[in-house]
């Protein structure tokens, strides 16, 4: 897990660099060629059908996922990366808002909700942890005039919400995981198309921008990987607790390869919410392996 929140920072500084050369729907359509190709590949070996008996999910986990994506990338291009990173980790906390909204309306009705963990004050007390967090984090970028990029990484991050608890769902349905990303993957390539499109065009190819396409899709793919077998192998809520140290890699290497300094209270607000989206995770008490189908979404 710990690889896989380095490769994952790694690729946004790949997608940092690649934004001057690259739309965002390019840099997604390219990052998901990839990501198709090594699934059909993975998929034939291990004898998974393409085929599903739940498409209409498919195709809204892919939706929501991919406009996070567009909007992740979208806000690596304007914010410093580690903001970025941040905004787009908050998907854990929305996650815990969701279920928590869910949890109140059933009671409000007097139905049965469906066991989603612990819905406490100490919940409470982090999402309001977190959203602090969010308030610090975001000042910067409004004296900076970046609000606009600020506002995009923060719904990137409730995007990516939803799209795990629908993965969550997927998996609920018998769903392998290699068909989950195969058709996120499909998703993400005819949508980044159709929104590089809309957005100009396709841009002109230079070898250094050819070589940090196929970085972003290399390090995506092998994350992902990495992701997925942390989630297997480990204890699920350590595992999900550790992929707060991609904000920690981002920090630095927004620090070493772009010359970012994040004011105090942006550090702070950084702080703020790791600790929140940490208590969110261990008080959720359940499985959290959704976050494995879309580590980097």
């Amino acid at each position: 897990m710990v690889g896989a929140t380095g490769l994952f920072a790694l690729m946004g500084a790949a997608v940092k660099a690649a934004s001057t050369l690259y739309t965002p729907g390019e840099i997604v359509m390219v990052r998901s060629v990839i990501g198709m190709v090594a699934m059909v590949l993975l998929m034939r070996w291990r004898g998974i059908a393409l085929a599903s008996p739940v498409p209409r999910l498919h195709l809204s986990r892919g939706v929501s996922g991919v406009v996070a994506l567009c909007l992740w990338f979208t806000a690596i291009a304007g914010l410093p990366l580690a903001t970025a990173m941040t905004l787009n980790s908050m998907s854990s906390v929305w996650v815990a808002v969701f279920v928590l909204v869910g949890v109140l309306l059933h009671r409000r009705r007097g139905t049965q909700a469906v066991d989603h963990g612990v819905v406490d004050a100490r919940m409470v007390a982090a999402l309001l942890a977190g959203f602090t967090g969010v308030v610090l984090v975001l000042q910067p970028t409004f004296a900076q005039d970046q609000w606009l990029h600020g506002l995009v990484g923060l719904a990137s991050g409730v995007l990516a919400g939803v799209a795990y608890l629908q993965v969550s769902a997927l998996g609920r349905a018998g769903e392998p995981g290699e068909r989950v990303v195969f058709y996120f993957s499909l998703t993400g390539v005819l949508f980044g198309a159709a929104y590089a499109v809309l957005d100009g065009g396709f841009s002109a190819h230079t070898p250094r921008g050819l070589l940090l396409l196929a970085a972003i899709g290399a390090l995506a793919t092998a994350a992902q990987w990495m992701l997925t077998r942390a989630f297997a192998t480990g204890a699920t809520l350590g595992v999900a607790s550790l992929q707060y140290l991609g904000i920690v890699f981002s920090s630095l290497l927004g620090i070493a390869l772009f010359g970012e300094a994040l004011p105090a209270t942006a550090t702070l607000g950084m702080g703020l919410i790791i600790v929140a989206g940490v208590a969110a995770t261990l008080l959720g008490g359940r499985t959290r392996s959704t976050s494995a189908a879309a580590g980097d979404a």
